[in-house]
């Protein structure tokens, strides 16, 4: 039998174990996969949970009492942010007042009753309506009387048994009483006298709800007191106050926003008042709105002006609330046709609870104002189920 020497056992023991690392490396290889780069990893690390669809139906964004809004276009420094007050319009609002010195004696509505135009509101017995009837009444018996007298005179005149300057006076007379008889209905009329003469009514011009009452039972009240207040919530304006400087920058068209826990209302600027007020130095806007949503006369507001340079300055704006973070990055949740998108944006600057958007959006995309952390709450939700 051949023996080995230490030397050779030596090198086949060397062998052995190249050969058995090799084979090892090599599956391990097999098994590992190509290696990513690390930049592509901090990519997909970073850009988690931006860019994500929440899919969300009407009916549960309503639920949720999430607010979409428009994406306004230009910068915050083409925005003007004042303090408005809701009024209503010359034909949405009407004073009741008592038409002749008298007495109470009838109300028929009270303190936010609806009211239909034409509608008495009250009776007030009053010595002036039996003057207006009475002499109503007279009048008409005298038309009578000269209508009787004018068809006398002309069987008389056709018959050429009186002149023609009979006929003629007879007519004159008759003119006379047509036109005190027109005098004393219409002064009737307008004091809404009844029909018995004893009472003139208090009546609304205007459908809407009284929003102030000051008549009492029995009492008495003198011609010109104000006795009730009716509004048309349907019309409605706004007036805004705004310094001398910024009314500069304001021209009837422009656009402008309000901003209600229902969600925003747009208006239209109409007008601009020329001068300022010599106490609060301050030029008045007058809005038109677009729907009337959540507003009531004398509810007080903040308004929102887009002056005519936005449209042409960079950038968009949104309301702060709509901004969340998500991973680390700023994202707002663009509405598409089956929920929401979470686009990544970068914030520019902030001013009176709004921000600039200066990339991620574009104007006229709805995005989730009010309520929008909901939305980062679902989202968070969703990863944690893929984990």
């Amino acid at each position: 039998m051949k023996r080995f020497t230490n030397q050779q056992r030596l090198l086949g023991g060397a062998a052995a174990a190249v050969i058995v690392l090799g084979g090892g490396f090599a599956v391990w290889s097999m098994t590992r996969g190509p290696e990513a780069p690390a930049e592509a990893v901090a990519e997909a690390e970073e850009e988690h949970g931006a860019g994500e669809a929440l899919e969300m139906d009407a009916a549960r964004i309503q639920a949720a009492g999430i607010i979409l809004a428009p994406v306004g276009s230009g910068s915050l420094s083409a925005e003007i942010v004042a303090q408005g007050t809701v009024v209503g319009t010359p034909q949405g609002e009407a004073v009741l007042a008592a038409r002749a010195d008298g007495v109470i004696t009838g109300v028929s509505l009270r303190l936010g009753d609806s009211v239909r135009a034409g509608q008495t509101v009250a009776l007030i017995e009053s010595r002036e309506a039996s003057s207006i009837a009475a002499e109503r009444a007279t009048a008409q018996a005298r038309l009578t009387a000269a209508r009787q007298a004018l068809a006398r005179e002309q069987r008389l005149f056709d018959s050429q048994i009186t002149a023609r300057q009979d006929l003629e006076a007879a007519q004159t007379v008759m003119a006379e009483a047509e036109a005190e008889a027109r005098r004393t209905s219409s002064a009737a009329a307008a004091a809404r006298v009844s029909g018995d003469g004893r009472s003139t009514g208090v009546v609304s011009p205007i459908s809407g709800r009284v929003t102030l009452s000051n008549a009492t039972l029995g009492a008495f009240v003198t011609a010109g007191t104000e006795l009730f207040r009716v509004a048309n919530a349907s019309q409605i304006e706004v007036q805004a106050s705004v310094s001398a400087e910024d009314a500069g920058r304001i021209a009837p068209g422009d656009r402008a926003s309000i901003t209600l826990p229902e969600g925003e209302v747009q208006a239209t600027v109409r007008s601009i008042t020329p001068g300022v007020d010599a106490e609060s130095r301050a030029a008045t806007v007058l809005l038109t709105v677009s729907g009337v949503g959540g507003l009531r006369p004398g509810q007080a507001i903040a308004v929102r002006i887009y002056t005519r340079d936005a449209g042409t300055t960079e950038g968009v704006s949104v309301p702060e609330e709509a901004i969340q973070t998500v991973e680390g990055r700023d994202v707002v949740f663009v509405r598409t046709a089956n929920g929401f998108t979470a686009a990544p944006v970068i914030v520019g600057q902030r001013s009176a609870g709004r921000a600039q958007i200066t990339s991620g959006l574009t104007a006229g995309q709805t995005i989730a104002t009010r309520n929008a952390f909901l939305l980062k709450a679902e989202l968070g939700k969703g990863s944690g189920e893929e984990e």
